[in-house]
């Protein structure tokens, strides 16, 4: 199950988030990202380790920053700051498959924005999660994003009506 975010950025629980198409709408793009699963990353019982999931969305985000929005992480100008992270688990992965890393954003404004993740084996659901991304300054405090960095993030930009209950 994934939570749904309201436009005010609360989570309204118990509700699977779905993406739905319009009919004419433009497809935002998606990032994808291809991880391989190792035994290192499962327990005895060859199931991987929840803890790898929240490691997953931060290789992905990582790679989506540094090949689609600026390879320098924007040091110069500010850090990125994860203020929220949730994963769920849809079902089991196991060593030697590879999981295809789907991101896209939600919630794009002026300061902040989500990442939603999607974690697919064989083009089957295994895990959802997202995380909420705030940018600010080298002391912590939030500042605006640069006008050019908030278009690139906008490009994969999912629109409220195309997250359903």
């Amino acid at each position: 199950m994934f939570l749904e975010l309201t436009r005010h950025g609360t989570e309204v629980p118990h509700r699977q988030v779905l993406l739905g198409k319009s009919p004419g709408a433009v497809e935002p793009k998606t990032f994808h990202h291809a991880i391989d699963i190792y035994l290192k990353d499962s327990n005895a019982y060859a199931n991987t380790y929840f803890s790898r999931y929240f490691e997953w969305q931060g290789v992905c985000r990582e790679r989506w920053f540094y090949q689609c929005i600026a390879p320098d992480l924007l040091r110069s100008q500010g850090v990125f700051i994860t203020k929220r992270a949730h994963q769920e688990y849809v079902h089991e992965t196991f060593p030697f498959q590879t999981v295809d890393c789907q991101l896209n954003t939600f919630q794009v404004s002026r300061c902040s924005f989500y990442l939603i993740f999607r974690f697919q084996v064989d083009d089957a659901l295994v895990s959802t999660g997202y995380q909420q991304i705030v940018f600010a300054r080298d002391d912590k405090r939030i500042q605006r994003l640069p006008e050019e960095v908030l278009a690139r993030i906008r490009e994969y930009e999912i629109p409220e009506e195309r997250l359903q209950a």
